[in-house]
C-alpha cells in the first residue's frame, strides 16, 4: 500500500485507503488519529537510542526458527551499496561525512554499504551491518557469522577473510576465485575442470544472498539512504531485512496458518 506524506499526517485522507491502512496498522476506530510525522520520528529515535532495531530482526528470526524455516547450517555473506541522495547535504552544502565514496566494478558510488549474513539452506538473513561505502567487504566479513555455522561462502571480494582478526577457527571459508584466475582454468585438464565445477557449485549457493537485496530495493523501494549518519541508516535497515525474511517465506507461513 502506498500512502503519501499527507495521508500519513492526516491533513488529506483518501477514504478508500483509510480502512485498509487502519486494518493493516491496527489503528482501531475512526476516532483514533493517524500517527503524524513527529510521532513516527520519536519512534525511530526510540528504536535507535535503545538499540531495538536489531531486536526486530532477531524476533522475526526466532519465530521462523521455531517453525523450522531457518536451519543455520551454513552461511553466505555479501554486501550491497546504497547510494546517498544529494538531499543528505547540510546547510553548508557538505554531504554526510559518514557515507563515503565506494566502487563497484568500474562505477563509483557515494553512500553506505549494507553487509548481510544469509542462512545458506533457507536464504533467510540473520545479520546486518552498515559501513561507509568505501569499506572493503572483507573488513566486515568476520562480524557476519552467528557462531554456529561451519562453512561460509563468499564472492572473490572476501579473499583472505580467514586471516582477519575475529576469524573463527572452526569456520571454513569457501571464497570464489578471482575472475582472472577462473578464466585461466583449462577445461582440458581434469584438475582445472574439477575446480571450475566447484566454482559453479559455490556460485549456485551464493545466489541466495542476492534475493534479499532485490526485495528491499524493488519491493520496498530502499534504493537510497534515508538519513544522515551510519547509526541512523543501519538501524533503519533492520526493519526492511526483517520484512524481507517474512516476504521470503510468506507462502510457507500462509500454508501453516501463521
Amino acid at each position: 500500500m502506498r500512502c503519501s506524506h499527507s495521508r500519513w499526517t492526516g491533513s488529506k485522507i483518501n477514504s478508500r485507503d483509510v480502512p485498509l491502512f487502519r486494518g493493516f496498522a491496527g489503528l482501531g476506530s475512526w476516532d483514533d488519529r493517524l500517527p503524524d510525522e513527529t510521532t513516527i520520528l520519536r519512534l525511530r529515535r526510540l528504536l535507535q537510542k535503545n538499540d531495538l532495531a536489531p531486536q526486530i530482526l532477531q524476533a522475526v528470526n526466532d519465530l521462523l526458527r521455531a517453525k523450522g524455516l531457518m536451519l543455520r547450517a551454513g552461511l553466505v555473506v555479501d554486501a550491497t551499496l546504497i547510494a546517498a541522495p544529494s538531499s543528505t547535504e547540510d546547510k553548508s552544502g557538505q554531504r554526510d561525512p559518514e557515507t563515503k565514496q565506494g566502487q563497484k566494478g568500474n562505477q563509483w558510488f557515494f553512500g553506505m554499504k549494507a553487509h548481510i549474513g544469509v542462512d545458506a539452506a533457507s536464504g533467510l538473513r540473520h545479520t546486518v551491518r552498515g559501513t561507509a561505502g568505501r569499506v572493503n567487504d572483507v573488513v566486515v566479513a568476520n562480524e557476519l557469522p552467528h557462531g554456529k555455522e561451519r562453512d561460509v561462502l563468499a564472492d572473490a571480494g572476501y579473499q583472505g577473510a580467514h586471516k582477519w582478526p575475529g576469524a573463527g577457527k572452526r569456520v571454513r571459508w569457501h571464497v570464489a576465485l578471482r575472475p582472472g584466475k577462473r578464466k585461466a582454468l583449462d577445461p582440458g585438464k581434469p584438475s582445472d575442470a574439477i575446480a571450475d565445477k566447484i566454482e559453479q557449485l559455490k556460485a549456485s549457493v551464493r545466489a541466495e544472498v542476492e534475493h534479499p537485496f532485490r526485495v528491499i530495493k524493488r519491493q520496498f523501494g530502499h534504493v537510497k539512504v534515508r538519513y544522515r549518519g551510519l547509526a541512523k541508516n543501519t538501524a533503519q535497515l533492520h526493519a526492511p531485512f526483517a520484512l524481507a525474511n517474512l516476504w521470503h517465506v510468506r507462502r510457507q507461513l500462509m500454508r501453516a496458518g501463521a
